[in-house]
């Protein structure tokens, strides 16, 4: 396989294939869930233009993580034990990956492609951003090229990783075995994820082990009594490809340009949580659950 090819567009008969079981399960009344015709087709559209920018920039991700290689303090062989190592490895650094690209409003301005669907099922896994490399989060795997893992051997491992990932991105799974949700990222944790709920608001970032949440201290499980509501805090209102892609670029230079010529505040705003105001009348995560906690308690 070619090393600009990534190996989740490989996979693409398989999701179209699942998303129209799911699609006509839950129309006919035979699965829990929700489809939107034009909420899907627009994340379909999404995953092939993601899959598209991706084929075309792999190239340039790969270089990216090249530019570690030389400095690395061992080479680490290509095994099928050393691939069980770095796709644990992966999955950790993914999680800190996943943590920023939701705290830090510049890493935020392409992964709010993902969340911006109101509904959860499988086309909403296809929903992805087409910025491709050049925002900069694929640095936070720079650590696994220095440790001597090969930046293909990497990217099999991401890859492989998404896969995993299509199938949480449903309703008709209510729970799995406790061993395996205790274990392993599931439809019931990734639900959590997705929700606007200020109870679940910035929570269960793993890619394949939830692990890494309880670890970090990011765990939140879904509740019985408190429904997902999918989407984001300020809700998109828009099927135009464009707009799910760029909106929230688009937003940042519109905040950058009423801030005047001020290029720290610009960084500010850059390296902060989505919600963070110069003024300091902030929107991020904490003050809209304490918020929500405020009321509860009144």
């Amino acid at each position: 396989m070619p090393a600009d090819i990534p190996i989740e567009a490989l996979f693409a008969p398989i999701f179209v294939l699942s998303v129209i079981i799911e699609w006509w399960s839950v129309k006919s009344g035979r699965a829990k869930g929700r489809y939107e015709t034009a909420d899907a087709v627009t994340s379909m559209v999404m995953g092939t233009g993601n899959a598209i920018i991706g084929t075309l920039t792999g190239v340039a991700g790969l270089w990216i993580l090249l530019l570690a290689w030389p400095y690395r303090v061992m080479t680490v062989p290509v095994t099928w034990w050393t691939f069980l190592i770095v796709f644990v490895l992966y999955d950790l650094v993914y999680y800190w990956k996943h943590r920023f690209m939701h705290r830090v409003r510049w890493f935020w301005m392409e992964h709010v492609t993902h969340h911006s669907s109101k509904h959860y099922n499988l086309t909403t896994a296809l929903r992805q951003p087409w910025f491709g490399p050049f925002i900069g989060i694929i640095v936070v795997s720079w650590p696994l090229v220095l440790l001597g893992f090969h930046p293909a051997f990497i990217g099999l491992a991401g890859g492989i990783n998404l896969v995993y990932q299509f199938w949480i991105h449903t309703e008709v799974i209510d729970k799995c075995p406790r061993w395996f949700e205790a274990v392993f990222n599931t439809p019931s944790h990734h639900r959590v994820h997705h929700a606007t709920n200020p109870r679940y608001l910035d929570a269960n970032y793993a890619g394949v082990f939830i692990i890494w949440d309880k670890m970090f201290g990011s765990f939140i499980p879904e509740r019985e009594d408190d429904k997902p509501d999918y989407g984001i805090v300020k809700p998109l209102n828009s099927y135009n490809p464009i707009m799910v892609a760029y909106h929230e670029f688009i937003a940042l230079l519109r905040d950058c340009a009423a801030d005047g010529f001020r290029p720290l505040t610009w960084v500010k705003r850059a390296i902060n949580a989505p919600g963070w105001s110069p003024d300091g009348n902030h929107n991020r995560t904490e003050e809209l659950r304490a918020a929500w906690l405020a009321e509860r308690e009144s």
